[in-house]
């Protein structure tokens, strides 16, 4: 009985990251001993994708209009949305150019033939928005709709709009205000409910993709998926590493903060998945209301940071699988490009394989190609999905020391909710 207890103790302390990290554990396994069973698991991993779907729309109500209507003077905010698109363009160029150079330097391309993979083959795809289009696509006509359809950069336009509005008016808002901060607190309970199930649902995800996929398209493409693993690695470190360190944020705590997120991001390539949780954390880690409520959710459009260096990367692969030569003002005047239609990513079907294959058209580079990724897109879409979704958090956590917060006011609530 003792030893009983023991073992039940020690599984009551373990923290929801241990748990997400085991589930992932045995996702796999199971993924790659049981894969016929896994893809019977679909239904388990849509659950909790579906609960998670539910609490966005409410939740950047309640932070949004609550953020903003806190903040004052409405040109705080011009202020901070400046900064992160500043801080969004350099992150994403940034991203482009370790593209380039990584691909370059591994040549993951060379060797492999587009023999066979012919125009039969390839999915039907949308056309990618141009910048007008995903400019106008970003103010919603119907709220309800954009809720619906959990459009997130329609519900920030909308509830940033309606939060200034809230500013404005002062005390007659009081009460509207004060209901949001209300819907707020209560979806972040509601969040806790559901982050109970994550490592079902996590767990679930991970075991359907190995199953369904095999882990035999690993060594098939290996290289491919090795040199965009390397790419983001670099980017992370370097990149996001440097960020954290000259706005001086506390690198450790952040990674806590942070690593629950990445996790779900990473296990269901779903950045949706893991927004409402990001929200809760980086608030609890210190960065004010409306700023993490305003940044994060708009770095979701603008600030793809994982699948702007995928886009770069897959681009010149292919051009290497075709044997075409592109010289370095070539792959200057794509990086250019792309810096503008990855802009487009969140707000088209398909994401990234849209945008993909009109750089492709763009550069004479062939189709094909996407046949010949497609069969490792599923793992390449966990990476730069979970490196969009670390990417975000450490905007909101430069833009917040740009603005002066001091970041460890929560220190104590943020140790303590994680260990929960």
């Amino acid at each position: 009985m003792g030893r009983k207890m023991k073992f039940i103790l020690l599984l009551k302390r373990l923290s929801l990251t241990s748990w997400i990290f085991i589930a992932l554990v045995v996702g796999i396994l199971l993924g790659i001993f049981f894969p016929e069973f896994s893809k019977g698991l679909a239904p388990i991993s849509n659950i909790f994708l579906r609960l998670v779907k539910s609490i966005v729309g409410p939740l950047l109500f309640g932070t949004l209009v609550y953020g903003i209507a806190s903040a004052g003077e409405l040109k705080t905010m011009g202020r901070i949305a400046l900064k992160a698109i500043t801080y969004f363009e350099i992150a994403t160029t940034l991203a482009l150019v370790i593209g380039l150079a990584v691909v370059n330097l591994m040549q993951p391309g060379a060797g492999l033939t587009l023999a066979g993979t012919g125009n039969a083959s390839v999915p039907a795809l949308a056309k990618p928005a141009s910048f007008g289009q995903i400019i106008e696509h970003a103010v919603p006509a119907n709220i309800f709709e954009s809720l619906a359809q959990n459009d997130v950069l329609q519900m920030v336009v909308f509830f940033f709009l309606f939060g200034a509005a809230c500013s404005t008016v002062g005390a007659k808002a009081q009460p509207v205000v004060d209901f949001a901060k209300g819907v707020a607190e209560v979806m972040f309970r509601y969040t806790k409910y559901v982050m109970y199930v994550a490592p079902f649902g996590v767990g679930a995800a991970i075991a359907v993709t190995i199953g369904s996929h095999g882990i035999g398209v690993l060594f098939g493409l290996g290289k491919l998926v090795g040199t965009l693993y390397l790419a983001q690695a670099i980017f992370v470190v370097f990149v996001l590493g440097s960020a954290l360190s000259i706005a001086r944020v506390p690198i450790g705590r952040f990674f806590r903060a942070a690593r629950q997120p990445f996790l779900i991001a990473f296990s269901t390539a779903s950045s949706e998945a893991a927004l409402p949780l990001a929200l809760e954390n980086m608030e609890r880690f210190g960065v004010p209301k409306h700023i993490v409520g305003f940044v994060l959710p708009t770095g979701y459009s603008f600030n793809l940071d994982g699948s702007t260096l995928y886009l770069s990367l897959a681009s010149i692969f292919i051009a290497q699988a075709a044997g075409v030569y592109m010289p370095l003002g070539t792959q200057i005047t794509m990086m250019l490009t792309l810096m503008l239609t990855s802009k487009g990513v969140a707000a088209v079907p398909r994401a990234s394989l849209v945008i993909l294959a009109g750089t492709l058209g763009t550069f004479h580079l062939p189709l094909e190609g996407i046949t010949l990724i497609l069969g490792v897109d599923a793992l390449m879409d966990m990476c730069r999905t979970s490196v969009n979704l670390l990417g975000n958090c450490v905007a909101t956590a430069v833009v917040a020391r740009w603005e002066g917060a001091p970041l460890m006011a929560a220190t104590q609530e943020l140790e303590v909710a994680l260990e929960a």
